[in-house]
């Protein structure tokens, strides 16, 4: 039976080449996706092990417990004076002690403006003579306050070359420097903009308080790190560190922030492979339909086995071997497929700025995983058509016209129904608030349980929707139109697994689509309804430079600046919680918001503001003390008011002097500047002064309140287009479903085309009726889709309203825009097979059996 499996495929490769193209689209994303990490995590590996070279460290402990699970989260280290580097030199085995002094900063390219990346950091650092970490590729180390270096990719991005003059953006203002060398480190520093500064330069930018979090200590020859960690352990001993630092040895530390950077890119995986798993789902409808055409249209042929002796195993064997081939073969290549496609993201993150290192790895797991992954859903995708075949009886062999059985069963149709009413009801209980904890869980449930009953009906749908659809061709294009609509309704089952791989990509592009337009009306409507402000100033650093907004402060016409500040996690009352600082006044001059309890003019110094959310979550209420601790101190506060508002995110607010008592001068950045004009002032003319003012600055924007609603829109939009790239692989694989069912249907038809030639229908007509098909399959599909996903993302607006998804907004001309695709992606689908009906012979075609 393996010999008639591999010549079945041999005699029809044709029929299966699509199938193997499916497995190969969907195994391409999840070989890609563990190459991708794989490279991801060697190149953050690189970086740890070449920055990270010490022998100890001695480590601020984490104040508050936030940042130590995620390597981009802003520093909660505790800060301990630096003149503990002293102490610390001086300890036996020590050959060197070097403090870590480093902050954000922005560098002027060679063309005067900003050199930025989309991802990785940009961010000054001193510069030791003795830091070995460290080269000097060219030119010499900064020597003073108007002096810098530069990364060697930094260098090559910026423009600039060494002897250049440029300018650089600290939270002093600007500062005209010259570029006197280029350094490099042992490896990509994947896309970070370095700039290095002279150590009292760095100290007065980044650790004005004379503290630091980190020191690397380097120990002799011959030292090793456990004996080096114990003599600096003893030296840290009674000094201000004492308490406030842990001291590692060079490999803990390796070792942690590898362990951290792997953490962080577990969810770049995690969210790949959802979309791989949705590609290879899709992709089982291909299979799946190809298999029930070919067990169909080769019936006989099984009939024929099951009369000379092949047992109904035998013949079930053969169809999943058959199953098996296409997985392999399909996985094979799209491993390749795989890697291909590592290597076009490598250049993408390449010209965005963010440099891998190292070649595209493939490995033994990922090869494996990819191939068993690409052959269990081929072998799931046939497992239904297999067992059709294997209970064909002998006895059909003997008939002329074998019966065909694809209506919708009633157990299928008796499953899909309890599947909606559960979903639905699901949906219901988690919209009307009958559930409130696991409100979310619930609706994810329900909507997954709507969308496989969806799948489980749609043979019964598709007789009454298509008649639905197909009836202005029906009239306006006669009899093409009827042709048409009888082929697609005379096999719902197919029609609907067709439809069904269609239906999965629309639904997805569908609620995405409600999902943003609803974020962005949310967006928009609390800026009108909330912000008193005239303009605002927004960093692409999201750090405004606090000399800009004191120079701000000065203009004509302006009467209130108001910067909102921002910490990373700080420990309130125990418990992890990023805090932001406003000035007192902030809530009745510059922001309104819904207040659930309490006075927002309440806010002042002693004082704090927090969400109902977070109250509620924490048990907090007006007049409770809440002990505030982070890098720079501790603050005890009494709650003023309970808010519900979602133009401020994070869930405690504070007035700006506990703020900076808290955060401390190195730990806070301004993400927001909000400037109230003068009653009467010339607003056009504000603006102009304080874009006079900004652009220096380069990365400061000065907006008004719509260009700052555009922003965010933007922001949204940006994330839409990933999404809709990467479900675009689903539709992708979609189309390739309607071809391959089209291609099959017209070979299992062929004698009915060469009648409908013989008695006058013409070439371009016969391709019009099978563009009709393509374009109904489609549309019926797009139509099921985008009610299902539109429909259940805009129940989020209910359930995730204390969230900030406030507004529901429905993007009907973005949904039609889908529904014209579904035509074209119809009308593309139909090119191949249309054209190969149109050329079959007349007289072969009624002779075909």
């Amino acid at each position: 039976m393996t010999r008639v499996a591999l010549r079945g495929i041999r005699s029809h490769l044709g029929r299966f080449l699509l199938s193997i193209l499916a497995v190969l689209l969907g195994v391409a994303f999840v070989a890609g996706t563990f190459s991708l990490r794989e490279m991801m995590s060697n190149t953050f590996e690189d970086i740890v092990a070449s920055g990270t070279d010490a022998d100890t460290y001695v480590k601020g402990l984490e104040g508050a417990g936030g940042a130590a699970d995620d390597p981009m989260a802003a520093s909660s280290q505790e800060r301990f004076p630096l003149d503990v580097v002293d102490a610390v030199a001086a300890a036996d085995g020590v050959d060197r002690a070097v403090p870590d002094v480093s902050g954000p900063i922005v560098l002027i390219g060679a063309e005067g403006t900003a050199v930025l990346s989309s991802g990785p950091p940009s961010f000054g650092m001193a510069v030791y003579p003795d830091d070995s970490a460290l080269q000097i590729v060219q030119g010499r180390a900064p020597a003073g306050p108007d002096e810098i270096v530069l990364e060697s990719s930094a260098l090559e991005r910026s423009g600039l070359a060494v002897g250049d003059e440029t300018s650089v953006v600290l939270a002093d203002g600007i500062r005209s420097v010259e570029v006197v060398g280029e350094v490099g480190f042992a490896a990509p520093m994947a896309g970070a903009i370095m700039v290095g500064l002279d150590e009292a330069t760095a100290v007065a930018a980044y650790a004005p308080d004379g503290a630091t979090s980190l020191i690397s200590v380097y120990g002799e020859d011959g030292v090793s790190q456990s004996a080096l960690a114990d003599s600096v352990s003893a030296a840290v001993a009674g000094t201000a560190a004492d308490g406030a630092a842990e001291v590692l040895t060079g490999d803990q530390m390796r070792d942690d922030a590898a362990e951290q950077w792997t953490s962080a890119l577990g969810f770049v995986s995690t969210f790949l492979l959802v979309f791989a798993g949705i590609a290879l789902f899709v992709g089982t409808f291909i299979i799946s339909n190809t298999f029930a055409m070919v067990v169909r249209q080769r019936q006989r042929e099984f009939a024929m086995l099951r009369a000379v002796g092949a047992s109904p195993s035998q013949v079930f064997a053969s169809v999943l071997g058959q199953a098996a081939v296409i997985g392999i073969l399909g996985s094979v290549l799209g491993v390749g497929a795989g890697l291909g496609l590592v290597q076009v993201l490598r250049q993408v993150f390449a010209g965005m700025g963010m440099e891998l290192s190292g070649q595209v790895p493939l490995d033994t797991f990922t090869v494996v995983v990819s191939v068993v992954v690409g052959t269990v859903v081929s072998l799931v995708a046939a497992v239904l058509p297999a067992r059709r075949a294997a209970l064909t009886a002998p006895v059909e062999a003997m008939r002329d016209d074998l019966p065909t059985h694809d209506r919708a069963s009633r157990i299928r149709t008796g499953i899909g129904a309890v599947l909606l009413a559960g979903g639905l009801a699901a949906v219901g209980a988690a919209t009307a608030g009958v559930v409130e904890e696991n409100a979310g869980s619930l609706l994810g449930l329900g909507a997954a349980a709507i969308v496989v009953a969806v799948l489980a009906l749609a043979p019964a749908i598709v007789p009454p929707m298509l008649g639905a659809l197909a009836s202005p061709l029906v009239k306006g294009a006669r009899p093409l139109g009827g042709l048409a609509r009888g082929n697609v309704t005379r096999n719902p089952k197919r029609t609907a697994t067709t439809a069904g791989a269609l239906m999965i990509g629309m639904a997805l592009v569908g609620a995405a689509s409600v999902i943003a337009a609803s974020a962005q009306a949310s967006v928009r409507d609390v800026v009108d309804n909330q912000a008193k402000t005239d303009l605002l100033l927004q960093s692409a650093t999201w750090d405004v430079p606090a000399q800009l907004v004191d120079d701000v402060a000065g203009v004509d016409g302006v009467e209130r600046v108001d910067a909102l500040q921002i910490s990373g996690p700080a420990s309130v009352d125990g418990t992890s919680t990023p805090v932001i600082g406003v000035p007192a006044g902030f809530f009745t001059d510059t922001l309104t918001v819904p207040v659930e309890d309490g006075a927002v003019a309440s806010l002042a110094p002693g004082t704090a503001v927090v969400q109902a959310t977070t109250a509620e979550a924490n048990d907090w209420a007006v007049g409770d003390t809440l002990t505030v601790a982070s890098a720079g101190g501790t603050r005890d506060v009494q709650i003023g008011a309970v808010i519900d508002s979602g133009a401020l995110g994070l869930p405690v607010v504070l007035e700006a002097s506990d703020f900076a008592a808290v955060a401390g001068a190195t730990e806070a950045v301004i993400d927001t500047v909000f400037i109230s004009a003068v009653p009467g002032a010339d607003l056009a003319d504000v603006r102009a002064d304080i874009t006079a003012l900004a652009k220096p600055y380069v990365i400061v924007s000065v907006m008004d309140a719509e260009e700052y609603g555009d922003a965010i829109a933007a922001q949204v939009n940006q994330m839409l287009t990933i999404l809709y790239a990467l479900l675009g692989l689903s539709i992708v694989i979609a189309v390739l479903g309607i071809v391959n069912t089209l291609a099959l249907s017209i070979s299992e038809r062929t004698r009915e085309i060469g009648l409908l030639r013989a008695v006058g229908l013409g070439r371009l007509q016969l391709a019009s009726v099978v563009t009709i098909e393509s374009v109904l399959t489609a549309v019926f599909g797009t139509v099921l889709g985008i009610a299902v996903g539109a429909g259940l993302a805009s129940t989020m607006t209910v359930v995730f309203e204390d969230e900030g998804f406030t507004n529901l907004a429905i993007p009907w001309t973005g949904l039609g825009t889908l529904l014209g695709l579904a035509v074209v992606v119809g009308v593309v689908a139909a090119v191949w097979p249309a054209a190969r009906a149109s050329r079959m012979n007349v007289l072969e075609a009624i002779a075909y059996e």
